[in-house]
């Protein structure tokens, strides 16, 4: 067979599968508690279109984040527990000269040779400014709208007294509530991103995190609040769940929504102090207890076989965002990258199997006291102090729970399960022996610190 007639039948064939790529669509809150979403009980605070997207999705009741953002963000872009390099002790700074290393193989950057050519990142980006090769840019986005750090004013878009919102590389002062900017932004990329190429889109919202600010006409509504804080957080919370109703109205609005992957979930708990639920668990953000790293999930593909509302409790998380993306992609994972500590979870979420009983660590050492957890089936070791080193100067504080009798973490077990407990902490110093170097502690380096001119990265 002549080579032209060989091709001219292979087109079409090549053109299906090319389109049978799924879009992939991350959509992270900041700082969201488990309970304050419609769709786990919340009624603090509607959230319509988010209670939509579990309802016609499937709604993930033990999806596990980090304690904190940062290392929930380089966790799901790289599959990896961030631990591994260096970014999983604290969140990044400002003042910070760490961030997402070169050498890890993002979720783009895995994309980028099937067919994914727009790769695009709106929001919070969180891993790392001071040189251009932490830049979105460089770990194999083509498309980036947001700010570098955490906490940026909501009206300026200025951290330490600079503007930090930039358009790919460029420093820009837009106008708007950045909740509404970013919601804005993703659906220009969805709009402009043509029918029959897979797309990818990662959009790490800032809300509710703080400062809380929101519009004073959106403060005005919530007048169920006293305290202005609370009413603020109310509007943000309002003004994320609007934004991403304008998000899957432009996915919904295309031929092939259908065939778009969309999950949803915060980078960590919420704040109680602050108004946030995170409903019958114990503790919040900062916190390796339930509260901290249990949180609001949903997950949507209706191509692929994940709706019709149910809901799936298996324990699932962050990490395995890039296996699973991936898996849906049709996309191997090359052996020659770091190989993903997560899983790809369809199998599991599609009712065909079930998850392997395997470790899930938690950790955090932002300021002076470290603290740990490990899961393993229904139990769950709570460990405070030095807990990686096998013969300590001072033992660790370690507490054990029985999560499928006690999911509130109120009765320690450790007396009565010794065995249990060193089995588990031997897990964690297993998993303390990954450590590798990077950010340290929240405070180190902030003394004398200046923000760069408009947060423009300079070095190399």
């Amino acid at each position: 067979m002549k080579l032209w007639i060989l091709i001219a039948l292979l087109l079409p064939v090549l053109g299906r599968a090319e389109s049978a790529r799924p879009n992939l669509l991350i959509l992270l809150a900041d700082d969201l508690g488990w309970a304050d979403v419609g769709f786990n009980g919340g009624q603090d605070y509607p959230t319509p279109q988010l209670d939509r997207l579990a309802a016609t999705g499937v709604k993930l009741t033990d999806f596990r984040a980090c304690p904190m953002c940062s290392p929930t963000r380089a966790g799901l872009l790289t599959g990896r527990w961030p631990l591994r390099f260096g970014l999983m002790r604290a969140v990044v700074p400002p003042w910070s000269a760490h961030g997402l290393p070169h050498s890890e193989a993002t979720l783009p950057e895995r994309l980028s040779g099937a067919g994914y050519e727009r790769r695009g990142i709106i929001g919070k980006w969180h891993l790392g400014h001071s040189r251009q090769v932490h830049h979105p840019l460089h770990h194999g986005f083509t498309h980036f709208v947001g700010c570098y750090n955490g906490a940026v004013d909501y009206f300026t878009r200025e951290r330490d007294g600079e503007t930090d919102w930039h358009h790919n590389r460029e420093t820009v002062r837009e106008p708007g509530y950045t909740t509404d900017l970013i919601g804005e932004h993703a659906v220009r990329f969805i709009e402009a991103s043509p029918t029959g190429q897979p797309w990818l889109l990662y959009v790490p919202f800032t809300a509710p995190h703080s400062p809380y600010q929101a519009p004073a006409e959106a403060m005005q509504k919530q007048t169920r609040f006293k305290r202005p804080e609370r009413r603020a957080y109310a509007a943000m919370i309002e003004s994320l769940d609007q934004n991403v109703g304008r998000i899957l109205a432009a996915v919904e609005a295309r031929p092939d929504a259908d065939n778009t992957l969309v999950l949803f979930f915060s980078d960590n708990g919420g704040i109680p102090r602050a108004g946030a639920s995170n409903g019958p668990w114990r503790g919040g953000k900062l916190s390796v207890h339930e509260g901290g790293t249990r949180v609001c999930a949903a997950i949507r593909w209706p191509a692929g076989g994940l709706g019709g509302g149910r809901s799936f409790g298996g324990r699932i998380g962050y990490i395995d965002v890039l296996p699973t993306l991936l898996a849906a992609a049709g996309v191997p994972i090359a052996a020659e990258l770091p190989s993903p500590d997560g899983i790809n979870v369809l199998p599991a979420l599609r009712g065909g199997a079930e998850l392997p009983d395997r470790p899930w660590f938690s950790y955090l050492h932002q300021n002076e006291d470290a603290h740990a957890s490990v899961h393993l089936g229904r139990w769950k070791l709570v460990a405070q102090g030095d807990f990686f080193a096998e013969a300590p100067a001072r033992p660790p504080v370690l507490e054990l729970y029985d999560l499928e009798s006690d999911p509130g973490e109120t009765r320690d077990l450790r007396a009565t399960e010794a065995q249990r407990v060193r089995d588990l902490h031997t897990a964690l110093r297993e998993f303390g022996s990954w450590h590798q170097p990077g950010v340290g502690r929240y405070d180190e380096g902030r003394e004398g610190f200046r923000a760069p001119k408009d947060w423009i990265i300079t070095p190399p």
